[in-house]
């Protein structure tokens, strides 16, 4: 397997999917336990929480591209890239472990506390994840070996994510003794941040970069971002990737409010485990069928077309999601079924989503003659941020309009929020972006085009 060919070697697909692990381990923190961290632990109101996500995205809207633009123009002895891995891993952990601690102070103070913590935090998530993200656009310059990386760091997300949801709500209770014990909270994401900084670490010490500029590329932030904006399938992948992002947000931040407050059937007797909590059999259940499409993204892809792929099958997604409103609360089997149709369908979609955003940015520079794979990928990294506060924005802001009371018995109209925010609602943003996408012009004979002249282009300027 030669480098000159663009094929990488399995130790360096494995090690940079370790890096996406690693995130993950935050990134699935954000989604299923930060909004009932926030409202049943940190003792915030839902409408507070959901005021404080959008207001900190303001922040992001500037963070996000600038660290892409800074990624974009650094240049050291181990890339563009790979240096912000090194240098703000630790950082990026300390602050994840700060986000889950609950100081002693007043509801105002510890408000304050939040906004400080949650905004430093997604600040390091940027610095790392925007080089990260861009690091597999450089790594080799063919879009279908991208395609496979962006399977093999899938596949490492979501085992990371397995074991996560299985023991994440164990290690709470062992270490604390309840459910919403802040110091069970605490230590709990002290242990999970210190595994990811040492993924990372590995990351680093196992990728190279590849692909550079043009030769005499010269990088005014003014036209790398009218290039951005002008760039049609980036528009339409990032638009999609918000909706997206929104469905997954309202829906996997629904799943503890869903089987605390609605579901009847609280745990299950297993064979050699004994009783077990039925939202973490839930949650690792559904994460194992992410996995495997994921693993089965390529073969569906190759067969559809990527955008094809990831339209159909966001659809698909929240349809069976809608399906969830039907149920009752003793419906624990079809409420495994649907989970596994829901989570099959969002593995191509994830793994596709930074595919083609790395897609786009060859399509930049055979467009432009400009690359800026760092913006290209920090962009879309907003876009995801968005989404997640725009979903979890929602999320709390639906609970709170139903009347929704933190560790009580909920009303009718609770119960009915809880149930809204687990099947309707996420189901409408995932219909939303399946339509753009459909709209989206790259498809496999236009990317061997530009893969074959942006080859030759770069081998005329060796020359």
């Amino acid at each position: 397997m030669k480098e000159s060919k663009g094929i990488l070697k399995l130790g360096e697909k494995i090690g940079f999917s370790l890096g996406d692990a690693a995130s993950n381990i935050f990134f699935q923190s954000f989604i299923l336990f930060v909004p009932i961290f926030y409202t049943d632990v940190f003792g915030l109101s839902p409408a507070a929480i959901s005021l404080m996500f959008l207001i900190t995205k303001i922040w992001d809207a500037v963070n996000d591209p600038m660290m892409g633009a800074v990624a974009d123009r650094t240049n050291t002895r181990w890339g563009k890239f790979r240096p912000y891995i090194l240098w703000f891993t630790i950082p990026f952990g300390l602050l994840g472990v700060l986000t889950f601690t609950t100081p002693n102070i007043s509801i105002g103070g510890r408000l304050i506390y939040a906004y400080v913590t949650y905004t430093l935090l997604m600040m390091a998530y940027t610095v790392v994840n925007v080089p990260y993200s861009a690091l597999m656009g450089v790594m080799t310059p063919h879009s279908d070996e991208r395609t496979v990386l962006s399977q093999f760091r899938f596949i490492a997300a979501f085992i990371a994510t397995t074991i996560l949801q299985l023991t994440f709500v164990l290690l709470v209770k062992k270490i604390g003794g309840s459910r919403t014990s802040p110091f069970g909270w605490q230590m709990t994401m002290g242990i999970f941040s210190a595994i990811a900084i040492v993924l990372l670490y590995i990351t680093f010490f196992t990728t190279k970069e590849r692909v550079q500029p043009p030769k005499g590329q010269k990088t005014p932030l003014q036209q790398d971002l009218k290039d951005l904006f002008t760039n049609v399938p980036w528009v339409l992948i990032g638009i999609a990737s918000v909706f997206q992002l929104i469905y997954i947000v309202i829906r996997g931040g629904a799943i503890m409010y869903y089987f605390d407050y609605f579901v009847e059937v609280k745990e299950w007797n297993l064979p050699l485990i004994g009783k077990f909590p039925t939202v973490s059999i839930f949650m690792a259940s559904g994460t194992i069928m992410t996995l495997t499409g994921v693993i089965l993204s390529g073969i569906i892809s190759r067969i559809f077309g990527k955008a094809r792929t990831y339209a159909g099958l966001l659809g698909l997604a929240g349809i069976s999601t809608a399906l969830f409103y039907f149920l009752t609360p003793t419906s624990v089997v079809m409420m495994f079924v649907l989970q596994i149709i829901t989570s099959f369908s969002v593995g191509p979609v994830s793994v596709l989503q930074w595919a083609i955003y790395t897609d786009t940015a060859d399509y930049s520079e055979w467009k432009k003659g400009r690359r800026a794979t760092g913006l290209v990928m920090s962009a879309g990294l907003f876009s995801l941020k968005l989404g997640i506060a725009l979903g979890v924005s929602a999320l709390t802001w639906i609970l709170g309009a139903y009347g929704y009371i933190a560790n009580q018995p909920q009303t009718a109209s609770g119960l009915l929020g809880v149930r809204m925010i687990m099947s309707v609602y996420p189901a409408i943003f995932a219909v939303v972006g399946m339509v753009f996408m459909f709209f989206y012009p790259l498809d496999k004979k236009m990317m061997v085009q530009i893969e074959e002249d942006l080859t030759a282009r770069r081998q005329d300027s060796q020359n």
